[in-house]
C-alpha cells in the first residue's frame, strides 16, 4: 500500500489544529486533513456532507471550541472526530469522507484508494 507522508506526529496536538494536504477526489483538486482526537490520527476529505465546502474557517481549524467535535465553519454541522459522523446539523446522519492514515516512526501518512488519490501532475 502506497504510504504519503503528511506531517510530523509532533505537529498533531490531540484535539488541536489539523494539517491540510492536496489530494485528486474522483477528477477534482481537492484538500485532505488529518487530526489527533484521543490520542488517535484521524483523516478526511475536507468536504462537507451537506454542501461540498471545506470545513475549517481558518486552515487547519476544524475542531470546535469544546474540542469534541469537527465543525463545519459554513453550516455548523457537526462530526464526530473518530468516524466522520453528522451528529448535528443539516446533513444529520451523512458523514465525512474518510482517508485512510497511518502514523510510523513519528511521521503520518495518508493512503490513496479508489476515490482519493494523489495530485495530478
Amino acid at each position: 500500500m502506497t504510504a504519503i507522508e503528511v506531517c510530523f506526529s509532533s505537529d498533531l496536538l490531540d484535539a488541536g489544529k489539523g494539517v491540510r494536504f492536496s489530494v485528486t477526489a474522483g477528477s477534482d483538486d481537492a484538500v485532505g486533513f488529518v487530526i489527533r482526537y484521543n490520542g488517535t490520527v484521524y483523516g478526511y476529505l475536507n468536504r462537507c456532507a451537506h454542501v461540498p465546502v471545506e470545513l475549517d474557517w481558518n486552515p487547519g481549524e476544524f475542531i470546535e471550541s469544546s474540542g469534541l467535535y469537527i465543525m463545519c465553519a459554513t453550516h455548523g454541522a457537526i462530526y464526530q472526530p473518530e468516524s466522520g459522523y453528522c451528529s448535528g446539523g443539516p446533513c444529520r446522519g451523512g458523514r465525512l469522507r474518510k482517508i485512510e492514515v497511518s502514523e510510523s516512526d513519528g511521521h503520518v501518512f495518508w493512503h490513496p484508494d479508489d476515490y482519493i488519490q494523489p495530485v495530478i501532475a
